[in-house]
């Protein structure tokens, strides 16, 4: 992250929540700057540092660490989702549609992956169930990104017991019924620098509630989001194609007919000939793009 961007997320922070600007005590004596407090929470967000580890280096009691770490992260989701946590609308569909076709891969619009979360809190009633197949117990992180590595979707939650064609299904049926996006929360797509697995290192997945890492997961792609958009090229090649003609998209509002097309999308991804047709349709077309290509 570089120092504009993480002044830029300071200044944010601390206009929207008063716990981070700098106060007088009863004595007059100035208490901890906002840089501080955010200092110590990206210690643990970033390097995994316990919370009492942070007082050699920032002089921040382990009990403010926390208290920080936990107001952060709520701040920044209400400060950055809606910028960086937003549903790719009609023009952003079609702007991934061409990328992908002009990099081979028609109607791709990113890569989906499945990753396990070492919990080292989880409760003992749990751990049966959350113990996947490394035998500690662990929660799923699916996530879809873009070429560039911008997060359009993140499913967390899930015990570890599962694969990801467990994940996928049980992502595809809730998107369904709720009509939306799932809840946020990262994934490593290899060949680039940018790797979300720092972010939450060790010291955050200590804590023991789901829904406080869910809620550190999601700040963690938030913040992700907001360095892609800092360092990313934007007089690349490939940026040629941000704006294209939105498409008409027509909503389907009858529940019936939405039920009926989960049903159907649910048996396309369970055919097995229509997988293989597919593949193939993909090995001939890459064949066919490639095979004379100078690249």
């Amino acid at each position: 992250m570089g120092r504009s961007l993480f002044l830029r997320i300071v200044e944010k922070v601390e206009a929207r929540d008063n716990y981070f600007m700098q106060q007088r005590d009863s004595m007059g004596k100035l208490g901890l700057s906002a840089l501080q407090k955010i200092t110590a929470a990206f210690q643990m967000l970033v390097y995994g540092c316990p919370a009492d580890a942070t007082d050699e280096y920032i002089k921040i009691e382990e009990s403010t660490t926390i208290e920080s770490l936990k107001i952060f992260y709520r701040t920044v989701m209400e400060e950055f989702a809606g910028e960086y946590l937003r549903s790719p609308n009609a023009t952003d569909v079609a702007r991934l549609l061409r990328i992908g076709k002009d990099r081979g891969f028609p109607r791709m619009l990113g890569s989906l992956d499945c990753m396990h979360w070492k919990w080292k809190k989880c409760p003992t009633a749990w751990a049966e169930q959350y113990a996947g197949r490394s035998g500690s117990p662990t929660i799923i992180l699916e996530v879809v990104a873009d070429y560039d590595l911008w997060i359009w979707h993140a499913y967390f939650g899930l015990p570890g017991t599962n694969n990801d064609i467990n994940v996928l299904e049980v992502f595809h049926l809730f998107s369904n019924i709720t009509q939306g996006i799932a809840p946020p929360a990262h994934y490593v797509i290899q060949g680039k620098e940018y790797n979300m697995g720092y972010y939450l290192a060790d010291g955050p997945t200590r804590f023991w509630h789901k829904y406080i890492l869910h809620d550190i997961m999601t700040t963690c792609i938030i913040m992700h989001n907001m360095i892609i958009a800092d360092e990313r090229d934007v007089t690349a090649s490939i940026e040629d194609h941000m704006e294209e003609p939105t498409p008409e998209v027509e909503m389907v509002l009858d529940e019936n007919t939405r039920f009926q097309q989960f049903i159907a999308r649910h048996r396309g991804i369970k055919d097995k000939d229509a997988h293989i047709a597919l593949r193939n349709a993909l090995i001939n077309h890459l064949w066919d793009e490639y095979t004379n290509s100078d690249n």
